[in-house]
C-alpha cells in the first residue's frame, strides 16, 4: 500500500474520524483520565443558518419593527413579554419557563467588527474566534484543547461534537476534539475490518510525518471512542426527550455528563434557519423545537443536580435584514443574540443583559452590534472553564458579567 492509498483508506468521513488498528495502544484507558476538568461543562448549540434575532427576542414596543416587517412581525398580544421593551417568540414558551426560574441571560446586538454575511465566512468568523481581516485554521475550542493539554495525555474526547463530520471549532494545533453520533456507532467503526490491511503496513512508512501524525491520530481516536463507549453504558436517562434532532443529540450529551465522561465542551449544530422565503411557519417550527429540546435537557440536568455546573450556550452566525423582503422572508444581516442558559440560578428570574436593539440607528439597513462574540467565549473561557482566555483568543477581550 502506498502514502496516498494510506491516507485515502485511513479516512473515515462519515463518522468525523478515522479508523485505527487495533495494534496501536499509545494510550491505554487508565491514562486517559490524566488531563483534570474543572467540574464545569460547556453545551454549545448553533443554528446554522442565520436565525432572525429580531423574530426570536422580539422589540414589541417598537412602531419601526411592525413597519419594516408588515407580513412578518410577531403581534403584540403573541408575545411572551420579558420586560417592558421585548419577548419571546411564541414557540419559545418553554425557554420562557426556564427564563422565570432564573435560568436564561438573554445578550443582545452581538456581533463583530466589518461584519460578512457570508454563511461560510462568518461561520469560520464565529468558529476561530477571529477578526474579519483573518483567517485562522484552528477554533476556538480546538486552541483551549491544545491550551490544556501541553505535557499532558489529553486526548480527543474532552471536546466532543455530537455529529458525523468535526466542526472548525473543535479543530486545534496537537489536539482536535471527536465527532459522533453515537459512542456505540463509533466504537464499532474504530474496530472495522480495514485494520488488518492496515497492520500490516504500520512500519512501511514510518519516515514519512503526514503519516506518523496519522498514526498518532488514529490512536488517539480509538482509546477516545472506547472511553466514551465503556462511559456512555453507565447511565441511561430517565428525562423525556422530544423526537427531533437537537431532542436526540441533547439527549446523548445528557446520558455522556451523567455517565461521567470528562468532556468540558460538547457541541451541536442544528440547520434550517436561512428563512429567505417563507420565514414565519419554518422559523416556529424550528424555535418550538429548539425551545422543548433545551428544555427537557435542563429539566434533566436538574433532576440529577447537575444544573449548576452545565451551562448552555445558543448562537447564530448572523442575525437577519431589519425590513423583510418581498418573499415574506428575511436576508442575511449582522448582529444578533445570544442566550446562556443554566449554571447558578438568577432569582427571582433570568435577565436581558443589555439594551434591545437600535431600530433607529443601523448600518444600511442592519443591526449594529454593541457586544463583540469574543467577549463572551473570554468570559466562558475566563470564567466557566478557568483557562486562559488572551492565550486562546490571542488578544484580551472586554470582560462580562455573565456567569
Amino acid at each position: 500500500m502506498n502514502r496516498r492509498d494510506f491516507i485515502k483508506q485511513s479516512a473515515l468521513t462519515t463518522a468525523g474520524t478515522m479508523l485505527i488498528p487495533h495494534f496501536l495502544k499509545a494510550y491505554e484507558l487508565d491514562r486517559l483520565g490524566a488531563a483534570s476538568a474543572t467540574g464545569k461543562t460547556l453545551v454549545i448549540v448553533q443554528l446554522s443558518g442565520g436565525n432572525d434575532g429580531l423574530n426570536t427576542v422580539i422589540p414589541f414596543r417598537n412602531d419601526i419593527y411592525y413597519r419594516e416587517r408588515p407580513t412578518l412581525s410577531i403581534a403584540k398580544e403573541k408575545v411572551l413579554s420579558l420586560n417592558d421593551e421585548i419577548g419571546f417568540h411564541p414557540a419559545l414558551e418553554p425557554l420562557k419557563a426556564l427564563y422565570d426560574d432564573g435560568l436564561v441571560t438573554i445578550v443582545n446586538n452581538v456581533g463583530y467588527p466589518n461584519p460578512d454575511r457570508s454563511h461560510f465566512r462568518s461561520m469560520d468568523i464565529w468558529q476561530t474566534a477571529s477578526s474579519a481581516s483573518d483567517y485562522l485554521s484552528t477554533g476556538w475550542i480546538g486552541r483551549f484543547l491544545d491550551a490544556n493539554c501541553a505535557g499532558k495525555d489529553c486526548l480527543p474526547y474532552r471536546a466532543i461534537e455530537v455529529d458525523d463530520t468535526l466542526s472548525l471549532a473543535l479543530k486545534g494545533n496537537q489536539v482536535n476534539g471527536l465527532a459522533m453520533l453515537d459512542p456505540q456507532k463509533l466504537y464499532n467503526q474504530t474496530r472495522s475490518g480495514m485494520v488488518g490491511q492496515l497492520a500490516k503496513t504500520q512500519h512501511e512508512h514510518h519516515d514519512h510525518d503526514n503519516v506518523s501524525y496519522l498514526y498518532k491520530t488514529l490512536a488517539e481516536t480509538v482509546s477516545s471512542s472506547a472511553y466514551v463507549y465503556d462511559k456512555a453504558n453507565i447511565h441511561r436517562t430517565k428525562g423525556t426527550y422530544p423526537a427531533s434532532e437537537l431532542g436526540n443529540r441533547l439527549k446523548t450529551v445528557s446520558e455522556l455528563i451523567q455517565s461521567g465522561v470528562n468532556t468540558s465542551v460538547y457541541y451541536i449544530s442544528i440547520s434550517g434557519f436561512d428563512t429567505h422565503v417563507g420565514q414565519l411557519g419554518q422559523q416556529e417550527r424550528l424555535l418550538r423545537q429548539y425551545a422543548e429540546a433545551v428544555h427537557a435537557f435542563m429539566s434533566d440536568m436538574k433532576a440529577t443536580n447537575r444544573q449548576n455546573d452545565v451551562l448552555l450556550m445558543t448562537f447564530s452566525e448572523f442575525g437577519r435584514r431589519v425590513k423583510q423582503n418581498a418573499s415574506n422572508g428575511t436576508d442575511h444581516g449582522t448582529a444578533n443574540n445570544v442566550f446562556l442558559i443554566g449554571g447558578p440560578q438568577r432569582i427571582p428570574s433570568g435577565r436581558v443583559f443589555n439594551e434591545a436593539p437600535n431600530l433607529t440607528d443601523l448600518d444600511e439597513g442592519d443591526l449594529k452590534y454593541t457586544v463583540d462574540f469574543r467577549s463572551i467565549y473570554a468570559t466562558l473561557l475566563r470564567d466557566w472553564l478557568k483557562a486562559d482566555d488572551k492565550a486562546i483568543l490571542g488578544q484580551s477581550f472586554k470582560p462580562l458579567e455573565l456567569v
